[in-house]
């Protein structure tokens, strides 16, 4: 495993990043546990959660086994703010100075930490002025409760406005962005990628997967496992399971026989060690899905692989429309 430092920070972090949006859901606590477990000896150090997660149960289980195992020191821990923690309350959600301060102060009590490590906007709030939104975190740094604080799916002209208010207001500034990344979504090579290189944002990207297409599973004959996310090719499935993207799933094939690796190892490998990547996030619900994905850091992306993957997915090109049904509409689309 490789370390590399968090954006313009001395923080050193693992090549590979543990996401855990599935603990407490369709991974069990003791599945989850397993799963941590054996990312660290693997030699992961970056884990990466949210308030939002099942309604911070994600955030829970994570923090009982961080408190057993006793690893919480050597961990750098991510979390992140904005997503909807009561549906009643209209100031449960969003970017204002009031819900960032609330529930950071609720996720240190579920992750039974002292301070976050890194802590993220979960998305942009264009009801909520950037001044007061980096305020509220400012203040949480000056307190001891955070260490760092970055972003998620913000645009390039978001983070560059964000860090002249930073600097006109004498406030820590973002160091790193969580961006969606891969092989059939390159639209952050445009701006995004040039903007990190720049002004040192770490990139950390989220579905390098792209939602488990990349992993092989899905054929053009439609058979896939009962329990993949698109299985029935309805609505998101029928977009993302197109005649373009299996034409760049072929080459992933190929290039994993050719290096006796699997599909999902490739696509992984060919993110990580794009220009700018920090480190992406791997999300695997059992430990069948983590031991593929640690295969990755010993998997080497050729020059002639990268020109070959180029031909059949161009850089900054996009064929997955199903994104703006899945969350909205796209900050680097241009």
């Amino acid at each position: 495993m490789k370390y590399r430092n968090l954006g313009r920070t001395g923080v050193k972090v693992s090549e590979l990043c543990l996401g855990t949006m599935l603990f407490g859901d369709d991974t069990s606590p003791e599945e989850a546990d397993k799963i941590v477990n054996r990312s660290l000896d693997a030699g992961i150090n970056f884990i990466d959660t949210a308030n939002v997660y099942v309604r911070g149960r994600s955030e829970e289980v994570l923090g009982d086994i961080l408190k057993r195992n006793g690893k919480r020191e050597s961990v750098v821990l991510a979390t992140k703010v904005f997503g909807t923690m009561d549906d009643d309350d209209p100031n449960m959600q969003g970017c204002s100075r009031r819900h960032i301060i609330q529930q950071c102060d609720r996720s240190l009590q579920r992750l039974q930490t002292d301070w976050i490590d890194l802590y993220q906007i979960h998305r942009p709030d264009s009801q909520v002025a950037i001044d007061e939104t980096l305020e509220a975190l400012d203040q949480l740094i000056r307190w001891g409760k955070v260490n760092y604080i970055g972003t998620s799916t913000y645009a390039a002209w978001q983070l560059v406005e964000s860090l002249w208010v930073s600097e006109k207001r004498a406030l820590n500034r973002f160091v790193c962005e969580q961006p969606p990344y891969h092989l059939l979504d390159r639209r952050i090579e445009r701006e995004l990628i040039p903007m990190a290189q720049t002004y040192g944002f770490g990139l950390i990207p989220w579905s390098p997967l792209a939602g488990g297409f990349l992993t092989g599973k899905y054929s053009r004959e439609g058979d896939q496992p009962d329990n993949a996310r698109y299985s029935d090719a309805q609505g998101r499935g029928q977009h993302l399971l197109s005649e373009e993207n299996f034409k760049v799933l072929d080459v992933v094939e190929a290039i994993a026989k050719e290096k006796d690796c699997t599909v999902t190892q490739v696509a992984l490998a060919w993110c990580k060690d794009q220009p700018a990547i920090t480190s992406p996030i791997i999300g695997p619900r059992t430990m069948d899905q983590l031991e593929d994905n640690l295969g990755a850091v010993d998997v080497e992306i050729t020059d002639e692989d990268r020109k070959r993957l180029d031909e059949v997915a161009p850089p900054g090109s996009n064929t997955t429309p199903y994104y703006e049904a899945d969350f909205g509409p796209h900050p680097h689309r241009v």
